[in-house]
């Protein structure tokens, strides 16, 4: 009797201990996802010093098709069932498509920093559509962080862009509202398949489009090779969008789309060092205070149950 009471009373921990463990990890992985995505900006206006806007997302698509593809028939994955189509469709038209093209036009006219903007707005948006979509309503507490730190991060954004309304914010909010689609839908898909078969499949689902798309605008769009324009585009196709994706979508499987999302109110600053060290942009003082504000309201978002 006394060793069927003690087993009873272990295996609670042991459950929990799995659950703490996967929660860390989960959480590690949406973290490198972000730092991936932090690179973004930077790598695609050094793609746009050698390509047109069109030719450089289609041909950072296409070889993000070919690696996820060449992953895939390595592993022989099957096909994913006729009920996940629609949800991958999603995200093919959020974070390969839709996303990569709307920031690359914007980024023609706005800086790195301005264009940062979209990110920081980013986590509320995947979270508030995460919530419509999967029912959970996360608490007011979850809430009032999350909207802080989004709060926190879009007037260190505007104060660096000198709160200028550039021609490119259409293509921003219309990129915020696709890729949080994208990340929403991703998200759900990652509890059924594995992250990388997620963003793996969408590639490969756009991978007509991307060819079509390259070949039109290589035709139309000249090209001036540069050694940061070749770095820009590698970056972009295999760390952004393969790598990126995929550690993200899978952190976000283990610890939920909303929390996973607010990890994401650090890329904005993190793009911004990133913009000084490859770019050369002038840092405001205040992001040392800001980025503090921000962990702040990170690590309230993470603990919340």
């Amino acid at each position: 009797m006394t060793a069927q009471n003690s087993a009873t009373r272990l295996s609670p921990i042991a459950v929990r201990g799995r659950a703490g463990s996967r929660g860390s990890s989960g959480t590690a992985l949406a973290a490198l996802g972000v730092v991936a995505f932090s690179l973004t900006f930077p790598a695609t206006a050094w793609g746009l010093e050698s390509f047109g806007p069109w030719s450089l997302v289609s041909l950072r698509s296409v070889l993000a098709a070919l690696i996820a593809g060449g992953c895939l028939l390595a592993g022989r994955v099957p096909l994913p069932g006729r009920e996940h189509w629609a949800g991958l469709a999603v995200v093919a038209g959020g974070v390969v498509v839709g996303f990569p093209l709307l920031t690359t036009l914007a980024l023609r006219t706005s800086t790195t920093s301005h264009a940062a903007v979209v990110v920081g707005l980013l986590p509320l948006t995947t979270a508030a559509l995460a919530a419509l979509r999967t029912g959970v309503r996360p608490p007011r507490r979850f809430w009032a962080a999350a909207v802080a730190g989004a709060a926190v991060v879009l007037g260190f954004t505007l104060a660096q862009s000198g709160g200028a309304v550039s021609a490119g914010d259409g293509f921003l909010f219309a990129a915020l509202l696709v890729c949080a689609a994208g990340y929403t839908e991703g998200g759900r898909l990652a509890r059924h398949l594995p992250g990388w078969q997620v963003i793996g499949w969408a590639l490969v689902l756009c991978l007509p489009l991307s060819a079509a798309g390259s070949a039109l605008g290589l035709a139309y769009e000249p090209v001036h090779p540069t050694g940061h324009g070749l770095a820009g585009l590698v970056w972009a196709a295999a760390g952004s969008t393969f790598l990126g994706l995929y550690v993200w979508y899978r952190g976000m499987a283990e610890i939920g789309p909303a929390r996973a999302s607010q990890l994401q109110l650090a890329q904005p600053l993190l793009t911004l060092v990133w913009s000084v060290a490859l770019l050369g942009e002038r840092l405001s003082p205040a992001a040392p205070l800001a980025a503090c504000a921000v962990l702040v309201c990170i690590a309230v978002t993470q603990r919340v149950k």
